[in-house]
């Protein structure tokens, strides 16, 4: 760490780390409600253990994403943040406005949570994922706001690459494409445009650019390749990201009343979006076989190669498997639909936030790396996570394929119920990765702050004695 001010970026990655549990013990209780639907009913009804585990992986995501510019744009600029003070009073607005979002839905009823909060006066609550009342709306855009402005003056003033220009860029694009949040027509086949405008625009569009901005900068610092090869392995990953991604959205409007030549369409660029992703994993090898040294944050390494396998694996296989249209008519809203999102969320964007602070964190404590002994627990942590996804992933995509051929293609197809317990093995299945997930988190957070100090004091000892 080279700046004073990157210190901002630490409360930004604890609070994401603390979100990212409270996501995993809300998703346990959705996991168990489906085995028994009276479960912490009526106390935690399904619906609003959905709506926080949801919401809590948009927060943590959003907050680890805004970490890392604070983190990486004042580095890459060589200046320091234009104002570390409004980074820390934009972290606390972020942070409040996310608890008293979870709390209003733990503890009002979400219809009257929405006539509290002027959703008669401009309706744009109730979809998933964008289900937050519209004052935390609004809060969520002031707050992008700030970010933009404190990162975008530091850009101003400091030395431009390709990667914050990425990174900068896509922030911008991260906040444009939220603002169809606020629009939400009475007409259903306008509204469907308008949320997948946000959710697709985000997680297979932007974040995408995001991805690939994080992982060329944690790249270039750890394996001391040159910049240059490094960002143009980028641009052309991300040229291939707008170029699907964007068009690619028809794969959301087959069936919604939208105009058939989006079935071609959305096929055709859908089957383009694995692309981006396997350029990412010849990419990180690559540049992996041409590191020019061995970096000591072994954890972080791990991280982020693991990310192009996991998100190739999640957002492009899965993604593919369901993305045409034939196919996705009977599969859509199974949870072979639930499959892909679980993996693509994980692969491509948990771990590439798990991974910048795996590699920020150590220097924001004054250090290069953690020692071996916490990365060891770290790593253990990473295994343990990443087998238990795939353990999520194939369970549901079970569930999903009993759904497709004993409720939707079957000729004399089963009720809804009865395709349920056909399928409840797979969800006892998905509990089981489920509970070993969260230990395996719990692994990774030992690694940050309970293991290893005295061990690292003596490996600096032994470093400084030789």
């Amino acid at each position: 760490m080279n700046y004073q001010s990157q210190r901002v970026a630490k409360p930004y990655f604890i609070a994401a780390l603390g979100l990212f549990v409270g996501q995993i013990v809300f998703g346990l209780i959705a996991g168990l409600q489906y085995l028994n639907g009276t479960f912490l009913f009526p106390a935690l009804p399904f619906d609003v253990v959905h709506m926080s585990h949801t919401n809590l992986l948009i927060v943590w995501l959003l907050m680890a994403f805004m970490g890392a510019a604070y983190f990486i744009v004042p580095e890459e600029a060589q200046t320091e943040l234009y104002s570390p003070k409004l980074a820390l009073i934009t972290f606390w607005v972020f942070l409040a406005a996310g608890a008293v979002t979870i709390l209003s839905y733990l503890f009002v009823p979400y219809t009257q949570l929405a006539a509290m909060t002027g959703n008669a006066v401009l309706p744009t609550m109730g979809r998933g994922y964008l289900e937050q009342p519209l004052p935390i709306k609004v809060g969520i855009v002031l707050v992008a706001l700030s970010l933009l402005f404190n990162v975008t003056m530091t850009l101003i003033k400091g030395r431009k690459t390709s990667i914050n220009f990425i990174l900068v860029g896509s922030l911008w694009g991260l906040a444009l494409l939220f603002l169809p949040a606020f629009y939400f027509p009475q007409d259903t086949v306008k509204a469907s445009f308008g949320w997948w405008w946000v959710v697709h625009g985000w997680v297979e569009g932007d974040w995408e650019l995001i991805l690939g901005a994080l992982l060329g900068f944690i790249l270039i610092k750890m394996t001391g390749v040159d910049r240059e090869i490094i960002e143009k392995w980028i641009y052309i990953i991300v040229a291939m990201t707008l170029i699907s991604g964007l068009v690619g959205i028809g794969h959301h409007y087959y069936y919604t009343g939208a105009p058939a030549y989006w079935i071609w369409l959305g096929s055709i660029f859908s089957a383009l979006e694995p692309i981006p992703f396997m350029l990412l994993i010849a990419f990180s090898f690559k540049t992996l076989l041409q590191r020019r040294r061995e970096y000591p944050n072994k954890a972080a390494m791990l991280w982020a190669m693991g990310t192009p396998i996991m998100a190739f694996l999640g957002a492009g296989l899965w993604g593919f498997m369901i993305t045409l249209a034939p196919v996705q008519y009977y599969i859509h809203g199974t949870n072979f639909t639930a499959a892909h999102g679980h993996l693509a969320f994980f692969g491509a964007y948990a771990m590439i936030a798990l991974a910048i602070i795996s590699y920020a964190m150590p220097l924001l404590r004054g250090r290069i790396a953690n020692s071996m002994v916490a990365q060891r627990w770290e790593m253990t942590g990473f295994w343990v996570m990443t087998t238990s996804m795939i353990g999520i992933t194939l369970a549901l995509t079970g569930a999903g394929i009993v759904t497709a051929f004993l409720q939707r293609a079957a000729e004399d197809p089963m009720g809804f119920m009865q395709v349920q317990d056909k399928a409840r093995v797979f969800f006892w299945i998905r509990e089981f990765f489920g509970a070993s997930f969260f230990l395996g988190l719990l692994i990774y957070l030992r690694s940050f702050f309970f293991a290893g100090e005295y061990e690292y004091a003596n490996e600096m000892k032994q470093a400084l004695s030789k």
